[in-house]
């Protein structure tokens, strides 16, 4: 029981004592506001795509690539979005507020604080499977991201721009190179490969330490209802349906701890900008972002060391 106490804080600590290095910045202003915009947009063109692209480089392809696990997966976060539409229709009159709350319910930080979480738990060495599932993930929550905010701001939803921001994107970008490189076994030579896995070595600690000092809370009070009612379902509710069904249908150990990090992390930080350019309740988006943040640390700590005392993992 011990040991999978220490399995769990293990797990969680380092994401948060980086996020909590990212607030401290904040606090004495080591960064301006523009300076930390331009340093996540360096993080998200640069070292994102360094860190798939060196991932998928080094894995092997036969471990890496899960066909179940993806169809899982990505069936798990279509239908979560389709059910829970459905719900906040039928409790949430405002369709600035519908949006958002669907939204942070299906789409999760899983990349930031996902990946690492894996990583903390297995190892450097078990990333390529999760790296691997961001092919399809990341797309997912682009397109149904656009999809339910188009819908509820009375919009016209338009495929192909967004097909093509999700072919642009750093980290599929990353992702399709690493494949091909890996697929003609094309030899990179160790003092070029070598920078390449320093920078995706660095991607996380610094993405985290960004997170952290983005992190500003909003007033609550008008939308108190929506906020509990969305963090609850991304950090509890989703959670249990989901990881729940994949014990049953036999997922384990790697597996099992990538579907955490898929369904058991906070809402995502895209969430928010993409409310504030589409006409949403940006506020409601951004409080859904830090207060699921800062809750998710004992929720995704409860997760880990629930099914790591059941034996599951």
């Amino acid at each position: 029981m011990l040991s999978n106490f220490f399995v769990a804080l293990g797990g969680v600590v380092p994401l948060f004592c980086l996020m909590a290095v990212g607030v401290f910045v904040r606090r004495v202003r080591l960064l301006t506001e523009e300076e930390l915009l331009h340093i996540n947009r360096m993080v998200f063109q640069v070292f994102f795509f360094f860190m798939m692209f060196y991932n998928i480089y080094i894995s092997d392809p036969g471990t890496a690539f899960q066909p179940s696990l993806i169809l899982f997966g990505a069936g798990g976060v279509f239908l979560t979005a389709l059910v829970f539409t459905g719900i906040v229709c039928r409790i949430e009159p405002e369709n600035a507020r519908r949006g958002p709350m669907i939204q942070g319910i299906f789409r999760s930080n899983y990349v930031l604080m996902g990946i690492p979480l894996v990583g903390n738990i297995f190892g450097d060495a078990a990333l390529a499977v999760p790296t691997m599932m961001i092919a399809v993930i990341v797309p997912l929550y682009n397109v149904l991201g656009v999809l339910v905010l188009e819908t509820f701001r009375g919009g016209r939803f338009d495929l192909l721009p967004i097909l093509r921001g999700v072919l642009l994107n750093p980290m599929i970008m990353g992702a399709i190179a690493g494949a091909l490189c890996r697929l003609v076994e094309l030899p990179i030579p160790v003092p070029v490969l070598k920078p390449v896995a320093q920078i995706a070595a660095a991607t996380t600690p610094v993405a985290l330490i960004i997170l952290g000092a983005s992190f500003r809370g909003g007033s609550f009070h008008a939308h108190v209802r929506q906020l509990l009612f969305t963090v609850a379902s991304r950090l509890i509710v989703v959670p249990a349906i989901a990881l729940s069904t994949a014990i049953v249908l036999g997922f384990r150990d790697v597996e099992l701890v990538t579907l955490i990090a898929i369904f058991a992390t906070p809402c995502a930080v895209a969430g928010f900008a993409m409310a504030q350019q589409m006409q949403a309740d940006a506020e409601l988006a951004g409080n859904c972002v830090v207060y699921s943040s800062a809750l998710s640390c004992f929720t995704i700590f409860g997760w880990v060391f629930l099914l790591k005392t059941l034996g599951f993992f």
